[in-house]
């Protein structure tokens, strides 16, 4: 699969752009802030339905626009398929393909899979488990639809039984009834939910493992733990069991909603305490690189590869060794940002690989 050409209209700082795209390597070059990365968001919008960096779409229109629009032509086996993805201001997000709108947009996640490595994923290594869970949660659901629904239906009914549990506090009243009915709800959802996140993290670690030795050559030994309160527990029992706690703090504390991956360096050591920044960042591109095996072994075909600012916080022997990776045949389209396009253009000649590079410039596309 390949995105052959992409068009934006009032997109962010882009008033009106097409790019023609070769089916393997091409980069956008500039300067900070001319919209390098603009461009790969609008390529994330639409292959997952939303930008990568920005949960709120009208931020996304130009300013003193009314609206946006995202259309690309994407070729598999040589079907050619248009999306396209358009919003007013106040209005509903349009979402179409063939000119035809998707009854829901969970019907398109999956269709046309894409990985993105940007400085903004630090943050799976800095911050709280949330930021890991959602990673788990954005692999998985690009292969499977149904996980994604028992998601979204565990998410409710873990709302359902916060609220019960905050209004018992307010209003004095314990219905013990209600509660066991949500308690058997959110087991029956949350154990499907455990088990795929297991296996995906049995199927996903050997992968993500043999990127990490190829990108250090073996500088460093890294692990990537799964840890949930359901390994030793059975989840009914963990739920009945913190009844009066969960009460004092309005808050269900036992649940896959507490899940996290743990990340080693040395042993047992935090990677978000003893990794420098370059083993940090290391360990974040085999996460993703793992992640594009996991998508191409699921779908049997190629997704989409964006890298964002990757050169930044690797030395020159990790940066050759990644572009000498991506570029082999295991990959296939990819998309790359960098401020320096005379080293892009030398990374790739030294390696023999073809590239197109478009010079970005406030919002203005040269070839």
């Amino acid at each position: 699969m390949w995105l052959k050409q992409l068009s934006v209209l009032n997109f962010k700082n882009y008033t009106e752009s097409t790019l023609t795209f070769l089916p393997h390597v091409n980069a956008f070059t500039g300067e900070n802030g001319a919209g390098k990365t603009n461009l790969l968001d609008a390529i994330h919008y639409l292959s997952l339905c939303k930008s990568y960096f920005n949960p709120i779409d009208s931020q996304h229109i130009k300013k003193g626009e009314e609206w946006f629009m995202v259309q690309g032509d994407f070729e598999r086996n040589e079907r050619l398929d248009s999306i396209s993805c358009s919003l007013k201001r106040n209005q509903k997000k349009q979402f179409k393909r063939n000119k035809k709108d998707y009854p829901r947009l969970a019907d398109h996640i999956g269709q046309f899979p894409l990985v993105m490595i940007s400085p903004n994923d630090s943050e799976i290594i800095t911050e709280g488990s949330e930021e890991r869970r959602k990673f788990i949660d954005n692999v998985i659901s690009q292969t499977d639809n149904r996980y994604l629904d028992k998601l979204i239906a565990y998410n409710k009914i873990l709302l359902q039984r916060n609220t019960l549990l905050k209004n018992i506090k307010e209003k004095g009243v314990f219905d013990i009834g209600l509660l066991e009915v949500l308690n058997m709800q959110l087991v029956e959802v949350g154990e499907i939910i455990y088990l795929r996140r297991k296996q995906f993290m049995e199927e996903f670690n050997p992968a993500f493992q043999r990127h990490y030795t190829y990108l250090t050559g073996e500088a460093e030994v890294v692990n990537l733990t799964y840890d949930s309160q359901l390994h030793n527990d059975d989840f009914m029992r963990l739920l009945e069991g913190s009844v009066d706690r969960d009460r004092h703090l309005e808050r269900t504390t036992q649940g896959i909603h507490k899940d996290d991956l743990v990340f080693t360096i040395h042993g047992e050591m935090p990677l978000k305490k003893f990794g420098s920044q370059g083993q940090q960042k290391s360990f974040l591109i085999a996460l993703k690189l793992a992640q594009y095996k996991f998508l191409q072994e699921q779908n049997k075909f190629k997704p989409l590869l964006l890298l964002d600012d990757i050169f930044d916080k690797l030395d020159d022997r990790r940066t050759k060794k990644l572009m000498q990776m991506v570029s082999d045949e295991e990959f296939g389209q990819i998309f790359i940002t960098d401020t320096d396009p005379i080293r892009i253009r030398k990374i790739f000649d030294e390696i023999a690989q073809p590239i197109r590079i478009f010079d970005i410039t406030g919002g203005q596309v040269y070839v």
